[in-house]
């Protein structure tokens, strides 16, 4: 057997040696766990999982390869990732790079070889921590030292955002929409484009000001990294853009719009992260298999008072996964909604009407 090169050191003292791959820096991040089978590539490159290591749960990653067109952020900022086994010899004729070429490319650590489902119980029965991706030369010690050391970070928005407004347009466009990015995937800009809207992105900090500046017949608010605590400015411009015209939000939007009505978010044990969570509408009663990526739920006593209605569940563990105020034109779900669902077409008939 070929000698250990890596190791991944949780902040619980836990150590798993196994093999490099990707960039050699060493990374000390949130570890989360994530339950999809397919979409590495889309993960890899989704901004909501800046600085964070991801266990992969499913054995086998990289066996498709990479594809240029298919990166869902121009940057990718993940932190780290952890698999049982990493497929060097890609079977999809359209891939470009190999999963360890393309780590390296983005300078983002990688660790196979590992008991990735040791890993993952760990995190389920203790909660998120932090972990580490060091030489296995690395003494325990100066692993936790490290890991002891490193303070999380509240910039993540900040650090992603786009800094200046870009455009996505479309032929024949019926509706032209703002997106606020807070670290937008470009699928949900693709999806928007193929509505008929003219999308313009714009950066978290942007005014309300300069937002109604474009004359936009909706708003988009984004998914993205991190504690919805940590971008109050956001949310402070949704209360001044609600009521106005459409809002529609996914994911950390869903909780920035719950804040901006005075409800609250707390932190999830270890978060829901995968492509698999069954979810309900409540008003069809229907049943939707979804991708989920999060670590903060909207609080339930926490609606009380406002008018925001749950509209949507989480059927693995009750969490809310959808809210609306229909006087204020404003939805949105805490999932990543595919051009299947009926929510980009609820968006498009609130800006019809």
């Amino acid at each position: 057997m070929k000698p250990f090169t890596k190791k991944l050191v949780l902040e619980n003292g836990k150590e798993f040696p196994g093999y490099g791959f990707g960039s050699n820096r060493t990374t000390v991040c949130e570890i989360v766990f994530n339950t999809s089978m397919v979409g590495y590539q889309e993960i890899i490159s989704d901004p909501t999982y800046t600085d964070q290591i991801v266990v992969m749960t499913y054995p086998l990653m990289g066996n498709y390869g990479f594809m240029d067109e298919d990166f869902e952020s121009k940057f990718p900022t993940m932190g780290g990732m952890v698999v049982r086994e990493v497929c060097e010899s890609p079977s999809n004729f359209r891939y470009t790079k190999t999963m360890n070429e393309t780590f390296e490319e983005l300078d983002i650590p990688g660790i196979s070889g590992v008991d990735t489902r040791m890993i993952t119980r760990i995190i389920r029965n203790e909660g998120t921590q932090k972990a580490v991706i060091v030489d296995i030369n690395t003494t325990k010690e100066e692993a936790l030292e490290l890991i002891r050391t490193t303070a999380p970070r509240h910039d993540l928005v900040e650090r992603i955002s786009c800094k200046k407004r870009w455009f996505s347009r479309t032929p024949n466009h019926k509706w032209d929409v703002v997106a606020i990015d807070c670290g937008i995937k470009y699928s949900f800009i693709r999806q928007l484009n193929m509505k008929g809207c003219n999308v313009t992105i714009v950066p978290y900090n942007s005014t309300a000001e300069e937002i109604m500046a474009f004359n936009p017949d909706g708003i988009f608010l984004s998914n993205g990294p991190g504690d919805p605590a940590d971008v109050p400015g956001v949310c402070e411009v949704v209360k001044q853009l609600r009521g106005k015209l459409p809002i529609f939000g996914v994911d950390l939007g869903h909780q920035i719009i719950a804040m901006s009505y005075g409800a609250k978010n707390e932190r999830l044990k270890f978060g829901h992260h995968g492509g698999n969570h069954p979810v309900k509408c409540l008003e069809s009663g229907k049943l939707e298999i979804v991708s989920q990526n999060h670590n903060f739920v909207v609080n339930e006593e926490s609606l009380a008072g406002t008018p925001l209605t749950v509209t949507h569940r989480n059927l693995l563990d009750g969490t809310i996964a959808g809210i609306e105020a229909p006087a204020d034109m404003v939805f949105s779900v805490q999932y990543q909604p595919s051009s299947s669902t009926n929510l980009f077409d609820k968006f498009i008939k609130l800006m019809e009407d």
